[in-house]
């Protein structure tokens, strides 16, 4: 019986996906042990570590549907090792020529370079799915690229800014996630066969050449030295995930926010018989922007157990290594919930311009208050102006009144404004900045990886 969230029927879904939790289930985690152990035979076969027909044995019996997954928990429980009972049963199942399965190598061979076959299955979906994203945030930049929205800070409207804007910001951070991940490859997804304490003695003289052969059939890369005792790999992979995660989480409190009932200004996607509330029937709760903004804080906390790891005993220890086991596969499935979610949300994301205009001027105006700064800056200097208009802006919003018409009223104001020049300077859609402009160079780049195009062609096809 599930015991834990990842795992729960009734509560998986809403923590990871089902593609995700096949990449670190038991039986794919046991398979990816077992094709190590095949590619060690082979690698040696070939080169006459042992006998070739009995590594070609070995790779063709290396295979989780041969083993009972409850046997193997059974033996593991007796023999307190949580690899012996897979090598057990992979001689068992290669007859005479299982004497030679495992030959030289050590349990975190096996286990290391297995969980980068795992963490690589892992890489290609946060990859696609992030590209995806990336479609989807030019999509809404581009379309939302000129429409006002109010720009806040520190919780409060500071100045206009676009819709578009926000979200190319929100694009331009998952293009540099998308580098990073890429950048990454060749230097993160590196196996390791080299014995016992990393020295290849049990290996003879053709350990280096025997690891490099075995890795190379699994599809990893060589590495200089062993790396048991070094886990920078792996804890910075997580901490690609963490940043990652960290967009993700941002992304979903901000919408959350947006989507309160006093501002209104975005919308998850909404399905028709979809509850908000057991008791209160009205509500459209931001239920899937919550389950974004909520995985991203045991993500970074999983993130930090896992750079803990990296402090190692000697040689090898598994008490840092441990610690890997645990976090490493729950925020890769954490993660793949946010991705999945935040890819729906986005294609189906209620946007609501003429909300976003609403508020722009729920102040009356006090928003623009820096643009009449700098054009009486011109006349009366820039802190002169500051002080004046701060003064104004304090009496508007203390005698709760109109901005402009305190603006008309003051007499120092109407020797340099006219009425008609308060009206144009006090409309937000007319004090954008460069912002459409950025937008257009985010796109740009984003062009550039030739993620638009590819997706047209799968839309073609």
């Amino acid at each position: 019986m599930a015991s834990h969230v990842i795992d729960m029927i009734m509560m998986r879904n809403n923590f990871g996906t089902e593609a995700m939790r096949g990449v670190w289930s038991e039986d794919n985690r046991l398979q990816k042990h077992l094709d190590v152990e095949a590619a060690l035979a082979l690698a040696e076969g070939e080169l006459g570590l042992i006998p070739q027909s009995a590594s070609e044995t070995i790779a063709s019996k290396a295979k989780s549907e041969y083993i009972n997954l409850e046997a193997l928990a059974a033996s593991g429980a007796k023999l307190k090792h949580s690899l012996m009972p897979t090598i057990n049963a992979l001689q068992e199942l290669s007859g005479a020529d299982g004497e030679y399965v495992h030959f030289g190598a050590t349990t975190q061979d096996i286990v290391d370079t297995g969980t980068m076959l795992q963490l690589k299955e892992a890489h290609q979906i946060f990859i696609s799915e992030l590209e995806e994203i990336a479609r989807e945030l030019a999509r809404l930049a581009a379309e939302y690229r000129t429409t006002p929205m109010a720009g806040r800070s520190h919780g409060m409207q500071g100045l206009p800014t676009t819709f578009g804007f926000k979200m190319a910001v929100v694009l331009s951070e998952v293009l540099r996630h998308l580098d990073r991940l890429k950048e990454s490859e060749e230097r993160i997804f590196v196996g390791g066969i080299a014995g016992a304490v990393g020295t290849y003695a049990s290996f003879g003289e053709q350990g280096p050449a025997i690891e490099a052969a075995a890795l190379t059939r699994l599809g990893l890369n060589t590495p200089d030295i062993c790396w048991q005792s070094s886990r920078d790999r792996i804890a910075e992979y997580a901490s690609i995930i963490g940043l990652i995660s960290g967009t993700l989480g941002k992304v979903g409190n901000e919408f959350y926010n947006l989507m309160r009932t006093e501002i209104d200004e975005v919308e998850e996607p909404f399905s028709a018989g979809k509850i908000g509330s057991s008791t209160m029937p009205h509500k459209r709760n931001p239920a899937a922007f919550e389950g974004i903004a909520s995985l991203t804080r045991p993500i970074l906390a999983n993130v930090s157990l896992i750079q803990q790891s990296t402090i190692v005993e000697h040689e090898r220890d598994a008490m840092s290594w441990r610690g890997e086991w645990i976090a490493l596969p729950e925020i890769c499935i954490y993660l793949s919930s946010q991705l999945t979610t935040t890819k729906a949300v986005l294609k189906g994301l209620v946007v609501k311009p003429k909300h976003m205009l609403r508020n722009l001027n729920l102040q009356g105006g006090l928003l623009l208050s820096e643009r009449v700064m700098f054009v009486l800056s011109e006349q009366l200097g820039k802190q002169t102006a500051h002080h004046l208009v701060y003064e104004l802006s304090m009496a508007a919003v203390e005698e709760e009144r109109s901005f402009r018409d305190v603006l008309v009223e003051n007499e120092t104001v109407r020797q340099h404004l006219t009425e008609d020049d308060i009206d144009t300077l006090l409309d937000p859609e007319t004090y954008l900045g460069s912002a459409p402009q950025k937008v257009d160079e985010v796109l740009k780049r984003f062009e550039a990886t030739g993620l638009n195009s590819s997706a047209k062609g799968a839309d073609a096809e």
